[in-house]
This record gives structure tokens, sequence and C-alpha cells, in this order.
């Protein structure tokens, strides 16, 4: 490289930091103006999350972006990163409190990561919270006295005993919900034992996430739902988007959506510790579909092995979403065990008609994921 080369780059190079600055300056002037927003929201109740009007600015955005010769791809990454970062400020300077006059909440299992959530979204919305864990039953009058709402947020396997044992005396006009992932039984469990208003909530997150905007919370109605309205309205300011659904229906769906989804991925995993297989050369030798492929595999193990026993072994129904995979796994082994090309090809078409315009709206939707996976550093 000339020397003449050289001092242009360093030139050009200048001018790029110069153009970061200012890009630096005119985000920090953004989160200004999102953070004097979020204060007019919490003085009116309104949700951090409005779905069309962030859809109607993205799609006016990429509009100009396109006429100004910019990818309108990248305005809306840049402009939904934004937006993250917003609902995560937002959601700290608090919320309108919906039931002024409702007196405690009691978490059952406030400690677990799970209810710790709930309780930081509930006092950030000006609500007395209480925690009652195991070592805490002997307190459990004093701090039920004066309860209007209990959520139990304690492992599956644990909760229906719970909610029988230990539940029964609750005032009538109190609100008993839980958390839980499955929902036939534990509402069933309120009903027989709690006379007031029961819903039961299943958070479609998990603990981790920074904001509840854009997150879905399924809502199963059991009795009472005039008394429940405020409840599913704070969580609709929190900026989750609230679902109602049988607690039939919900329970039949998440044998798909999480019991059978989450064996794959144990039995995935499994099947890579037992072949002993380098994480480290699959990383160095992966697409950005597979890296993503196996983040959420690890995701799964990163975490608590009884919250995952909990969900798979809950439903016995899952055995049989479970047992049609594993018949529709052998299916295809076997085709491919005849080298039957012509077959394959025919129920790989059979299945992208069922999934109609799904199919391509998912891959546009990936697109922008695998791209940031892309861009991602390497692991070492």
């Amino acid at each position: 490289m000339t020397e003449k080369t050289t001092a242009e780059l360093e030139q050009l190079r200048d001018k790029i930091d110069e153009v970061d600055q200012q890009l630096l300056d005119l985000i920090r002037k953004r989160l200004d103006l999102v953070a004097r927003v979020g204060v007019v929201k919490h003085g009116a109740g309104l949700p951090i999350y409005a779905p069309q009007r962030e859809a109607n600015m993205l799609a006016k955005r990429r509009t100009e972006a396109s006429d100004m010769g910019i990818p309108p791809q990248l305005i809306e990454d840049i402009l939904r990163r934004l937006m993250r970062e917003s609902y995560l400020n937002e959601k700290d300077m608090g919320f309108k409190q919906v039931k002024t006059d409702l007196g405690k909440v009691v978490i059952i299992g406030g400690e677990g990561a799970l209810g710790k959530l709930f309780g930081q979204m509930l006092t950030l919305s000006g609500y007395q919270v209480h925690s009652l864990d195991k070592d805490d039953w002997q307190q459990a009058d004093s701090i039920l006295d004066g309860v209007g709402l209990v959520l139990v947020s304690v492992p599956i396997r644990l909760t229906c005993e719970l909610i029988r044992d230990k539940l029964g005396n609750l005032p009538e006009h109190c609100i008993l919900a839980d958390l839980t992932s499955v929902k036939e039984a534990p509402l069933k469990a309120m009903l027989e034992t709690h006379k007031g208003p029961v819903v039961g909530l299943h958070p479609m997150f998990g603990p981790d996430v920074g904001s509840l905007a854009k997150q879905v919370v399924v809502v199963c109605e059991g009795r009472q739902p005039e008394a429940c309205e405020w409840l599913l309205e704070q969580i609709g300011i929190w900026g989750a988007r609230v679902v109602q659904a049988s607690a039939d229906k919900h329970d039949e769906a998440m044998q798909l959506v999480q019991a059978m989804r989450h064996f794959s991925t144990f039995v995935y995993g499994l099947n890579l510790c037992r072949e002993q297989a380098d994480i480290a050369s699959l990383l160095q030798f992966s697409s950005p579909i597979y890296r993503l492929e196996l983040a959420m595999v690890g995701r799964l193990f990163a975490q608590s092995p009884e919250l995952y026993a909990d969900i798979i072994f809950a439903q016995d129904k899952s055995q049989q979403a479970i047992g049609d995979y594993l018949d529709n796994y052998a299916n295809a082994l076997e085709l491919l065990r005849k080298g039957d090309r012509e077959t394959f090809m025919q129920w790989f078409a059979e299945v992208s008609q069922w999934f109609g315009d799904f199919a391509p709206q998912f891959r546009n939707e990936s697109r922008a994921m695998l791209q940031s996976v892309n861009d991602m550093k390497p692991a070492h």
C-alpha cells in the first residue's frame, strides 16, 4: 500500500469517526426523548408498547430509507435495537397503579426467579409486595393479613398440593392466581380451594427478560373475571400481550409448544454429549442457522434441570405428542436408509404446503436473526 493510499484511508476513517460521533449524539438525544415519552405514559397509564404506532413508524422509516438509497432492513434493525433499549429504560420509570385499593400482594415463591420478576413489576407499579417462601409459613397468617392478590409461583409438581393445603382460608375478595405453565390442574385446585376470584396465568417467557414489552401472558379464566380485569389491564400496561384461552386448549397447545420442543432439545443435547462432540469445532464450522440452533440447545442446559423436568413430566398427554414425533423421526430415518429421495421430497412438499404463507413469513423473520448471529464474535 502506497503512502498516498494510507493517507487517503486515514482521512476517510477520520470522517467516519466524526459521523459515528454524530450518531452517538443522535442516539443519546433519541433515548432522552423516549424517556420523556415514558414519563407521559406513566402518568396517563398507557402501555409502554404500542404495536400500531411501532408498525406505522417502521413502515415509514423503511420507505424513507429506500428513497435515500439505504437498505430498509438496515434502518429497521437499528430502530428495533434502539426500541429494545427504550423499553428497558421506560420500565425503570415505573407504571401507573391500576388498583389503588388492592391491599397486599403476596407472591408464594417470591424468591424464585419468576416470582422476583413479577414482584419487581408489581413494585414498580406501586403495589405493596410481600414474598412467602417455604421457610416463611410460620408467619403466613401475618404475611397474608390484608392480602388482595396471591400469586403462586412454585414448581409445577408442588403447585396443586400447596394450593389445597395452604390457601383455603384466603379472604373471599382476594384474587388467587398461579404462574405455572400447566393450567388445568392448578386452575381446578384453586377453584376447589378458594371461594373468591380465580385466574390462571402462564407467562410465555423466562425470568431473564429485561422488559415485558411484546411478551405474551396466557390467561385462563377461573371465577369472577370482572374482579380480575384490573390485573390484566396492569399486565397490558407493562407492555405484555394478554391471550385468553381455556385451560384444556392451553395445555393441549403446550404439549407441542413446550413439552415436545424441550424434550427434543434435551435429546439433541444428550446426543451431542454422548458423542463427545467438540463444541468449539462445531462453532468454527457452523453456519449462522446452526449456531443459533446450538445456542438454543445450550440455553436449555444453562438453566434448572428441575424446571424442565417439571415442564416435560407435568402432562401425561405430552407422552403421546413426543411419541408421535419419535415415530415420524423413525419413518424419516427409514427413508434415509433406503435412499428414497423421491418420498423425502414429497413429504417435504407436503409440509411446505401445510405451512402455507407462514413458511416465507418465517424465512423473512429469521433473516434478521441470522444476520445478528453472523455478526457475533466467534467463540474461542
